[in-house]
């Protein structure tokens, strides 16, 4: 691999790695708000690192749901992980995946990571973008979420600054590139129907998960049209 082809991977890699710095730090400033401590929120980030399920599990709690809801909640939106474990066996070989190794790999494997090392030809290239990405990215993600937590919880009323509307902000734009397709927009009306129609019947946290089902029914169904061609 070239000078110029590492130049570009660090390059890339930075500028997701800066993005992630300025998400953790909104998510450090809402877990304080929501109830956690700094040292709380810092375990999440380094333990969890996965924004969107650290997003939902303090949203579950801030809106005085149980752990019993806010984690299985989290980890829900944390499958989807698992599964890019496929293509990056291949690309990283075995050497990435013995012994103590495997764990520090499985534990970068994130939307970021594999999408860096999906979208790079040869191996040598796709490995460099998957380490650099996600060494960078935890590091930065981690240093926001701790300025954001410690700049937070100098703040007495989130409200004032309009922190409670963070989470529910950083799911719209998660979701938002999901309705481009008609099936995705009829996937995330129906998980809304259904959410809301529990929300004054059961504890927080729950709804979210009862509307889960709905996605997983519309993936198991047979697709028509130009997206069965794909």
């Amino acid at each position: 691999m070239s000078d110029e082809s590492r130049s570009a991977i660090r390059r890339d890699a930075a500028g997701i790695a800066a993005y992630a710095a300025a998400f953790g730090a909104s998510f450090g400033a809402v877990s304080v708000a929501s109830g956690l401590s700094v040292w709380q929120t810092m375990v999440l980030s380094l333990v969890m690192f996965s924004g969107a399920s650290q997003f939902a599990l303090v949203g579950v709690i801030g809106a005085g749901g149980a752990g019993l809801a806010a984690v299985p909640t989290a980890l829900l939106l944390g499958v989807r992980n698992a599964f890019y474990g496929v293509p990056l066996t291949r690309i990283l070989g075995r050497r990435s995946l013995a012994g103590p190794r495997r764990l520090v790999t499985a534990h970068l494997v994130i939307d970021e990571t594999t999408a860096m090392a999906v979208g790079r030809d040869g191996r040598t290239a796709q490995r460099y973008a998957f380490w650099a990405t996600g060494v960078l990215l935890f590091l930065l993600w981690n240093a926001g979420s701790l300025v954001g937590a410690v700049g937070g919880s100098a703040i007495g009323e989130p409200e004032t600054l309009g922190l409670d509307a963070m989470i529910p902000a950083a799911f719209l734009a998660l979701l938002w590139p999901r309705l481009r397709s008609a099936e995705g927009r009829w996937v995330a009306a129906g998980g809304a129907l259904v959410a809301t129609a529990l929300i004054p019947l059961v504890p927080a946290g729950v709804p979210v998960l009862a509307a889960a089902p709905i996605a997983v029914v519309a993936g198991l169904l047979p697709r028509r049209g130009p997206e069965a061609a794909r």
